[in-house]
């Protein structure tokens, strides 16, 4: 009896791609190949390129479709493969953070930009997540002392995993809170050695989707994603108007305030920006993509 002939990588990777677009997966065939490289091991896309000729056993197959399951039913790559590149950090990610966007990475130049005359910055993080903004600016701004809050105690603890894999167990430092309420005098001290400290640098990425937008999100953020993380009032902006307004006498003089937000929301923060009179609203910034991502103030 002849033997059934094994498909190829190549194969596999085709009808996976296939099988993705029919299920609605963005970047189908991108996807398909980091599933195939994870589930075979290959390190490497341009190695799975090099082995498209090969033939899969059936103890390959085996290990390759539940994945391939996983991502068609719209669970997130990052879950599936267990982390994601952040700035080159490793961040782990799982349900109980969202899962780090490469257009936030732009919030670490904009700190450094704004910070490179100061020796020893003290950076407040507020809604760490999976602590990847506190991470980078750790390992990237020289001399930082970082502090970085979440009222989530599962995010925290995330975070606190990635701390420790990326080798800041000692230096980066956490606290549990809501919003600046998490930044007490222990918690200063603790992160920048003085109980009196005034933040040198303020950065979140808070909840800003609208609550109107709850069941009409993409599957990979609704399903899998932490409402918490999510959602920001009727109009996405009630958590960064409660955290700008209790900046007043937290900030030294000069110190920027970076935040990421929704593309139309810049224009409401800039009309309501004299309701903080201790701040200055600096502008919007675009993201690589071309898109309003992040507004900035300056404290006065």
């Amino acid at each position: 009896m002849p033997t059934k002939p094994q498909m190829t990588v190549l194969e596999i990777l085709n009808r996976t791609k296939v099988f993705f677009e029919k299920k609605g997966v963005p970047d189908a065939r991108l996807d398909a190949e980091y599933i195939i490289c994870f589930g075979l091991g290959i390190k490497k896309r341009m190695d799975l390129y090099l082995n498209f000729d090969k033939p899969l056993s059936e103890a390959e197959l085996d290990k390759l479709r539940p994945l391939v399951a996983r991502r068609a039913s719209r669970e997130p790559l990052q879950h599936i493969v267990g982390d994601t590149s952040f700035r080159g950090h490793t961040i782990k990610c799982d349900t109980r953070a969202l899962v780090p966007r490469p257009e936030t990475e732009e919030l670490i130049d904009m700190a450094k930009e704004r910070l490179k005359d100061n020796a020893s910055p003290f950076i407040v993080e507020v809604g760490t997540g999976t602590g990847a903004i506190a991470i980078a600016c750790a390992k990237e701004i020289e001399g930082a002392r970082v502090l970085a809050t979440d009222i989530s105690s599962d995010a925290l603890a995330l975070a606190k995993e990635n701390a420790e894999a990326n080798g800041l167990a000692e230096t980066l430092k956490f606290a549990q809170g809501d919003l600046l309420d998490a930044v007490t005098g222990d918690a200063v001290t603790t992160a920048a050695g003085a109980t009196a400290a005034k933040i040198d640098c303020l950065i979140a990425n808070l909840p800003y989707i609208p609550d109107s937008e709850k069941g009409k999100l993409q599957p990979e953020v609704d399903k899998f994603d932490p409402a918490l993380a999510l959602y920001g009032g009727p109009d996405g902006l009630s958590l960064v108007r409660k955290m700008l307004q209790q900046t007043e006498g937290k900030l030294n003089a000069g110190a920027p305030i970076l935040l990421e937000i929704g593309s139309e929301q810049a224009e409401v923060l800039q009309a309501e920006a004299g309701n903080y009179p201790w701040l200055e609203f600096e502008g919007a910034h675009k993201d690589f993509c071309g898109n309003v991502r992040f507004v900035s103030y300056r404290a006065k």
